[in-house]
């Protein structure tokens, strides 16, 4: 099989990816309203905007006392008169005075007339006095209202990732719910008539289908609710049938194997006469074969096919599908990407990008180290399953003596 054209071919790995974000851009699901409960790990749709005060009054940082700070001795013990209490969750009618103090606990509001709180430590309290061992500076264990934010601030941006620290934000503002991105429907394919299911006898010349549980799991990572369809013989006519009824179901069809140029690879050639390639080769190892399309005659569905070496899975998805989904949602925040000091040499025989699996840890001074795995064939799943990390070779063949620093993204 030759290649199809015309289309980008054997482009380098910067070039795919900008495709896949100006695809991922053009294709971006939308907006829903969900729940707080529901919404960590979405991507934030809509900038929040800070309607209340935080805090929204002034308020005590320690259990203790509350008073004026002008009332106390700088270097000695100052006996105080005990008016009251003023407990987290309501607030008192107090109006404190010369020589008085409140007994207060941690949130509760700061009543009128104090400025300052003596932690319960560093008092000690006899009837109705109170002496204070410690004076404690001006404003000390004392919250401000707004000091946090004040009504108009930006406090979360659109395209940013919801954690829990953010989710958290927003229920300090009383908001119910957050506008987040769709996330994109996920068909998932895996085709050969080599392929059996985990738990079934192998046959001469069969495998274990390995490469649904590894894409299923990465797609579940993202938060993603894939559908795995059967797996796809090698026969051209059922693997057209699937993928236009998954074209027509799905925002975005993820195909492993049948991608290359054998005689069983019939994907290539279908996207080609039914769909808009936007690429096919990519100068990268491994995954070498990732091919791009837009549904046309197949359906509305972006379709993204993937080497059927298990590494290669790994390393296309990383590297392209989970850039692909992020633009889809409008994910601005940056994925983690390391630089690393190499444990051991490495020769780099040829000129593509490279992905090469490693673990991650860090020298006797302290600096990240890694180590590469020199099971660096695609098709090794083990190396895969050691290795926390892939290191990031540059396109073009050199040696990488120990020490050199290169990048690694987390995997």
């Amino acid at each position: 099989m030759s290649d199809p054209a015309p289309f980008p071919s054997r482009i380098s790995h910067a070039e795919a990816l900008a495709i896949v974000r100006t695809l991922g851009v053009a294709r971006a699901t939308g907006a829903q309203d969900v729940s707080l409960a529901r919404a960590h790990g979405h991507v934030l749709a809509a900038d929040l905007v800070a309607g209340i005060a935080q805090p929204p009054f002034d308020n005590s940082a320690m259990d203790g006392y509350a008073l004026r700070h002008v009332d106390l001795v700088p270097d000695g013990i100052t006996r105080l008169r005990l008016v009251g209490e003023q407990f987290a969750g309501r607030a008192q009618p107090f109006l404190v005075g010369a020589g008085e103090c409140v007994r207060i606990t941690t949130g509760a509001p700061l009543p009128s007339g104090t400025d300052t709180v003596a932690m319960k430590e560093d008092a000690r309290v006899d009837g109705d006095k109170v002496d204070v061992l410690v004076a404690p500076a001006a404003g000390r264990h004392v919250r401000l209202a707004g000091e946090d934010c004040v009504p108009g601030d930006l406090l979360l941006r659109a395209g940013e990732v919801l954690t829990p620290a953010r989710v958290a934000l927003a229920a300090s503002q009383g908001v119910p719910t957050l506008q987040v991105a769709r996330r994109p429907t996920v068909a998932v394919f895996t085709t050969g008539d080599e392929l059996v299911e985990p738990g079934l006898p192998l046959a001469p010349g069969q495998i274990h289908n390995s490469n649904r549980e590894l894409l299923m799991g990465l797609l579940r990572a993202e938060g993603l609710e894939p559908v795995a369809w059967p797996t796809l013989p090698d026969d051209p006519e059922q693997v057209e049938s699937a993928l236009r009824h998954a074209g027509h179901a799905f925002d975005l069809v993820l195909t492993c194997g049948a991608v290359s140029v054998g005689e069983k690879d019939h994907i290539p050639a279908l996207l080609q006469a039914e769909a808009r390639i936007a690429f096919w080769k990519v100068r990268m190892k491994p995954g070498m074969p990732v091919l791009l399309a837009e549904g046309g005659g197949l359906g509305e569905a972006l379709f993204l096919c993937l080497p059927g070496n298990p590494v290669s899975v790994l390393a296309t998805w990383l590297t392209l599908g989970r850039p692909l989904v992020d633009a889809m949602q409008g994910r601005t925040a940056a994925r983690p990407r390391w630089r690393a000091r190499l444990a051991t040499p490495w020769h780099k025989g040829h000129e593509r990008l490279e992905f090469l699996r490693g673990r991650l840890g860090q020298g006797a001074d302290g600096v990240p180290e890694v180590e590469p795995s020199p099971a660096d064939g695609s098709h090794r799943m083990r190396a895969a399953a050691d290795a926390d990390v892939l290191l990031v070779l540059n396109e073009g063949a050199r040696d990488y003596p120990a020490g050199a620093f290169v990048d690694v993204l987390p995997c």
